[in-house]
């Protein structure tokens, strides 16, 4: 016996691989509904080796469905991820609209799935930033271990993070830079992003830092532990898929770069990639298409009593997005629905 399952927002891209990983990952599904707006209504998209149609979200009936995954932005959830709660269906929601709700849990299933336990307050469960996702699975086993005191990340973020939008962008910006003929001032992003790093992800904050920035601090606390202090730096750059980023972790108790290898290495989720020679490291390119969080150059940082530095790699529209808020249904269907 299977779930009844919703994807809303099927014709995004996180909606796209929401759909490819419940086919990939063989999530035991009886029915599944693809849920666009009116402009896209109609629209076909592919479930393993069915072709279905996209019906309209805001005419949807929601109730005898088990869980609806929601790729669609804050506006929309804000009017219909209640009215799916309501009718009985448990909502995962990869907006930034229900991540800081107290009565929402935050869930990285690697980390905290047992928060799921929490969704019955609004039956919805939310979804982390696609930054913070990727750092937290690295951050978890090593904090069980030795008691992570203070992160510092800088992020070097793919335009797909943006959106169609973003991706369309820094590609007729690049053709551009060859055919000087054409101009293609920026519009999604607020500088040049082909042959660029932009260091402005949403919007800025009173305290200097950006929304971006603000939410790889708020959710690392509400998923890992409120202890824990972090500073990031998040910076867009000029690759299409794939999240990087460069983590400085100090620690309470002692961890040398060996032992911490060994336990990222037995972590799960965690591809540990680290060899001290040419190309002996993953880079963002390379790990587009996979399940895997890849960790490289972990070493020791000899400036501070208990400190060590790491290279994280994953593809942002799946651990980041859609693999996690499939991980998340899976974990409701273990703990919760119990039905697959």
């Amino acid at each position: 016996m299977g779930y009844k399952v919703v994807v809303a927002g099927a014709t995004g891209n996180v909606g796209r691989e929401m759909l490819n990983i419940l086919s990939e990952r063989g999530f035991p599904v009886d029915e599944i509904a693809v849920l666009a707006s009116r402009k896209s209504l109609g629209t076909e998209v592919t479930f393993g080796d069915k072709t279905l149609k996209t019906q309209d979200l805001a005419t949807f009936d929601f109730a005898g469905w088990d869980i609806a995954l929601f790729a669609v932005g804050s506006g929309p959830t804000k009017e219909f991820a209640p009215k799916a709660a309501a009718a009985g269906c448990i909502v995962i929601d990869n907006s930034s609209l229900y991540r800081y709700d107290p009565d929402v849990p935050l869930v990285v299933p690697e980390v905290n799935a047992d928060a799921v336990l929490g969704y019955a307050k609004k039956n919805i469960i939310a979804n982390p930033n696609c930054s913070t996702a990727q750092m937290v699975v690295a951050l978890k086993p090593l904090h069980d271990r030795a008691r992570i005191k203070r992160v510092v990340v800088s992020t070097y973020q793919s335009v797909s993070g943006a959106g169609k939008e973003g991706m369309d962008e820094l590609w007729d910006q690049t053709k551009a830079v060859y055919n000087p003929v054409d101009e293609v001032p920026p519009k999604k992003f607020q500088k040049q992003i082909a042959f660029n790093v932009i260091p402005h992800i949403d919007v800025f904050l009173e305290d200097g830092s950006t929304k971006e920035e603000w939410k790889m601090v708020a959710e690392t606390k509400k998923i890992v532990d409120p202890s824990i202090k972090v500073t990031a730096t998040c910076v867009r750059v000029p690759v299409f898929v794939g999240h990087a980023e460069s983590i400085n972790i100090e620690t309470e108790d002692h961890l040398d770069e060996a032992e911490a290898r060994d336990i990222l290495r037995e972590a799960p989720g965690l591809m540990v990639v680290d060899k001290r020679e040419d190309g002996g490291y993953v880079t963002p390119v390379e790990c587009v298409g996979d399940f895997a969080t890849f960790i490289s150059r972990i070493r020791q940082d000899p400036t501070i009593d208990n400190g060590l530095n790491l290279w994280c790699v994953s593809d942002n529209l799946r651990k980041g997005a859609a693999l996690n808020a499939v991980q998340i249904a899976e974990a409701v269907g273990q703990k919760v629905l119990k039905k697959g």
